[in-house]
């Protein structure tokens, strides 16, 4: 990902540089949004093989979905998606921005090197897996409901409604079941996907064959989303059996072996293609649309500049 701070840069009547302004912390939260439009059914379909009892295809359950519920059934759970969007991209992506501008002030001029970028990431990771797990909790429960028998079945109307009887049935610790997992999944997603994504740039950049641009982004999107995909899928499992669980639940150790002594190591797995599938196109956007959102903020400051200058 380019740096937090706006490509153009002003000057002072002296000649003197302007500190470049950063970008709006919430752009990262806006891009995974729009990104969320579009690959939702591919994230219902991976939770809902994730906390199946057996195993399912992912290409026959997404039809068979499509049959059983129509287009709108592919977008249950939509609002639960778009909430943690809110929460927990605009959380990681805003620390993740300020942690590396901080990193590079007490860098002696020096690049951020691979090392440094994986902790900035891990650590905006970390922030918003704590941010983003009361939506997290709700998005698992309303795209997997289907998967209980019919009197187990949360059936939340919307994320807010689904908050809203999760606090009053079950409490304010609720909000924080899976947190474990979830934590952990969210600094390896951001670690492998952040961080490799900035990596990969520079890389391709280095290479001679890209410029920046909107093949570079794709490219470096492309191949953080799969290191992203293959890193995270234990943790994700775990987190969706444990969040899909009522009451106090197993808990994580006690989930793990009893799922890997009934279905072998393999199930940490399970849901890895549409996972891929899923978070390949998603990184992709995210990425792509996110670097079109801060060349507009730098051709809306240039205009708003340009206009002060004329009015002058």
């Amino acid at each position: 990902m380019s740096q937090s701070i706006s490509r153009s840069s002003s000057s002072s009547a002296g000649g003197v540089k302007a500190k470049p302004r950063a970008y709006p912390f919430y752009l990262g939260g806006c891009a995974a949004s729009i990104a969320a439009l579009f690959t939702h059914p591919l994230d219902l379909t991976k939770t809902r093989m994730q906390t199946a009892s057996a195993r399912q295809g992912m290409f026959s359950l997404l039809v068979s979905t499509f049959r059983r519920e129509g287009v709108r059934g592919l977008y249950v759970g939509l609002t639960a998606s778009l909430l943690r969007q809110m929460t927990y991209s605009v959380t990681r992506f805003g620390a993740y921005d300020k942690l590396k501008e901080l990193t590079l002030q007490n860098n002696g001029g020096r690049p951020l090197g691979m090392v440094q970028m994986a902790l900035c990431a891990s650590a905006a990771g970390a922030a918003g897996g704590l941010a983003g797990n009361p939506a997290d909790i709700l998005l698992v429960r309303m795209t997997s409901d289907v998967n209980k028998p019919k009197e187990q079945r949360y059936n939340y109307r919307n994320a807010i409604s689904g908050l809203v009887r999760m606090t009053k049935d079950e409490g304010l610790a609720s909000l924080f079941r899976g947190l474990g997992p979830n934590t952990v999944r969210a600094v390896l997603m951001n670690a492998s996907q952040l961080a490799t994504y900035d990596v990969f740039k520079t890389a391709l950049l280095g290479t001679g064959y890209f410029n920046e641009g909107t093949a570079l982004h794709f490219s470096a999107s492309f191949m953080a989303g799969t290191v992203a995909t293959t890193v995270c899928s234990p943790a994700d499992v775990i987190k969706s059996r444990v969040m899909n669980a009522r009451g106090s639940g197993d808990g994580i150790i006690k989930t793990l072996r009893k799922d890997v002594g009934k279905e072998g190591v393999g199930f940490l797995f399970r849901g890895w293609t549409p996972a891929w599938m899923r978070l390949s196109p998603n990184t992709i956007i995210v990425f792509v649309v996110l670097e079109k959102l801060r060349l507009l903020v730098d051709y809306t400051r240039a205009e708003t500049k340009h206009g002060d200058v004329d009015r002058a």
